[in-house]
């Protein structure tokens, strides 16, 4: 025997989370799938008004009831509902023909506006094979490798791994010829091994300075890279105008030929779930976008057969399941909707600043201070900013743009990273490019602007932020 704790959760509270959880777009198709799968839910937007009673009350009037002892009665159907909902209640509430109209309406335009599949990297290049007379094994190779081109273009696989999984009677040399051909496709450099190989397979007689690129792509890729100029003067015995000249017309050349191919899956559009506004008095407003959110309540049609003695047992446990599976979807739903709220608005009541000034002047900010703010636990603040988005005057940002950590500079201030980061890019953005500053010169230029960071996070937010070291911004 033994004594243990055991933290368990119940349902009703992990359908709260999950409802929370949930951005707009998600609540609303989880919303209609339960009003499909719920008969005693009703979305009261789509009660005829000029319907009869029965219809008002989310009640499925095209059944009757049963007048006669003896014959079969609805609940009867509703306890098989797997079975044969379809067929007595067409799936839900009742809607009006308008309504019914307006969603086929919106479902057509949907499908006629959907883009087609656009060609891909591999279809583009197969069909360049079929111009070329040649051996059906080699074409066959062709396609082979065609097909095991990264989404770059490259050939990640050497020629003896392409003979042995393509099988049958292929040789290494068929397997040359096939890469040749391959590498004759457009775009120019697809095929290639590595970099040296993909940018020297760009190199026509008529490209400008074509001798002197071949030998630096040759040779001195790595010292290029680095941005060593001396070094490659020294080896070479070109100048260093000569250099920099060459490396216009390098930097011409497609790294990646078979990235412009990349399928768009087409503009990814963030519907927010909040709206900032700034009134007259220059304070900030917090309201939901949940203006087409259906309006859901529990059907009293479900409700009055409930009540009903005389309804079947069997049917009114059934029934009664039901009603309070909608009432806790409704009570989950209203309570995201005032966490959110009460969330959000105390984000923006930290972030003013923000949305005064712009994003360099973030505040450093902790979900548990919202937390203990707001009065929640730690995890609900991180659940109710999850995927949720907000519609400012600055623009729309994910909730989680406005949480960070910072440091404290030298007068005891609290500072974000996002402005550590601002700053960053101002210092490099004003340094003298033929003499770049170093990590450490950078530190040194913060602290005489009272910002105090280690050189680490310096050099971890230049990389992030996709800046070269200072060799390889000097510009000779």
């Amino acid at each position: 025997m033994r004594t243990e704790m055991r933290l368990r959760m119940a349902p009703r509270m992990i359908q709260s989370m999950e409802i929370l959880q949930l951005p707009i777009m998600a609540l609303q198709e989880k919303i209609e799938q339960e009003l499909s799968e719920n008969p005693m839910l009703v979305d009261l937007r789509e009660s005829s008004p000029t319907g009869d009673a029965e219809g008002e009350e989310g009640g499925p009037p095209a059944v009757a009831e049963p007048e006669a002892e003896g014959e079969p009665s609805e609940f009867d159907s509703l306890i098989n509902l797997d079975e044969n909902w379809s067929e007595l209640y067409d799936e839900g509430p009742r809607r009006s023909r308008a309504s019914l109209s307006e969603e086929g309406d919106r479902k057509q335009d949907a499908m006629q506006n959907m883009a087609s599949r656009p060609r891909s990297f591999h279809d583009s290049l197969t069909e360049q094979l079929c111009f070329d007379d040649c051996d059906p094994i080699v074409r066959q190779l062709a396609e082979f490798i065609i097909y095991n081109l990264d989404d770059n273009g490259y050939l990640k696989l050497d020629l003896h791994d392409v003979v042995r999984d393509f099988g049958g009677e292929a040789t290494e040399e068929q397997a040359e010829e096939a890469l040749r051909m391959v590498q004759k496709l457009d775009p120019p450099g697809v095929g290639a091994r590595d970099l040296r190989e993909c940018l020297l397979l760009q190199l026509t007689p008529e490209t400008p300075s074509h001798d002197i690129l071949r030998t630096l792509i040759s040779n001195h890729l790595d010292d290029l890279q680095h941005n060593r100029l001396p070094a490659i003067e020294k080896k070479t015995g070109f100048s260093i105008a000569t250099i920099k000249e060459a490396l216009e017309h390098l930097r011409r050349l497609n790294p990646k030929p078979g990235a412009s191919f990349a399928i768009d899956t087409g503009n990814k559009y963030v519907v927010p779930d909040l709206i900032v506004e700034a009134d007259e008095l220059g304070n900030y407003e917090v309201r939901l976008v949940d203006d087409h959110m259906p309006n859901l309540s529990i059907s009293r049609y479900y409700q009055k057969q409930l009540r009903n003695k005389s309804t079947d047992p069997a049917a009114r446990e059934f029934i009664q399941k039901r009603i309070q599976s909608a009432r806790w979807l409704i009570e989950s739903i209203e309570q995201r909707r005032n966490t959110l709220l009460k969330v959000a608005r105390a984000i923006i009541e930290h972030q003013k600043v923000f949305l005064d000034k712009g994003p360099e002047f973030i505040e450093p900010l902790k979900m548990q201070q919202i937390a203990d703010r707001v009065g929640v636990h730690v995890t609900t603040v991180s659940r109710a900013v999850d995927d949720k988005w907000v519609q400012t005057p600055r623009g729309i940002f994910p909730l989680k743009r406005f949480f960070g950590g910072g440091t404290t500079t030298a007068g005891g201030e609290e500072i974000a990273w996002d402005t550590i980061k601002q700053k960053l890019l101002d210092i490099i953005a004003k340094e003298d490019k033929s003499n770049p500053l170093s990590d450490e010169e950078i530190v040194d230029e913060m602290r005489r602007q009272d910002l105090v960071v280690a050189r680490r996070t310096v050099t971890k937010y230049r990389q992030a932020l996709n800046i070269l070291s200072s060799r390889q911004r000097r510009q000779f």
